[in-house]
């Protein structure tokens, strides 16, 4: 899993029917400082997101697919959880 920031949504009017009506983000990985780490992903949103919000991205498929429960729907990216803070110890 990894920490990203929602950039945006994506608006697909065709689809792969096993995943119609999935919610589609753009997510910029960052790191725990909040800086930006890498490319953007698309990514599906199995938490309802939002554009702002900081989220736990899994980017294997097998985990991808398990999460949002779609079977065998081509999927690489997932947002399965939305973050409220992040606390380190040193």
């Amino acid at each position: 899993m990894q920490i990203a920031r929602v950039l945006g949504s994506v608006v697909a009017t065709q689809k792969n029917p096993k995943l119609e009506g999935a919610k589609l983000l753009v997510v910029q990985p960052v790191d725990v400082a909040d800086q930006p780490r890498g490319a953007a992903v698309l990514a599906i949103d199995a938490v309802d997101a939002g554009i702002g919000d900081r989220v736990l991205v899994v980017q294997e498929g097998r985990a991808a697919m398990l999460a949002l429960g779609r079977g065998t729907a081509a999927v690489d990216a997932a947002v399965v959880g939305v973050i409220d803070s992040v606390h380190l110890e040193e």
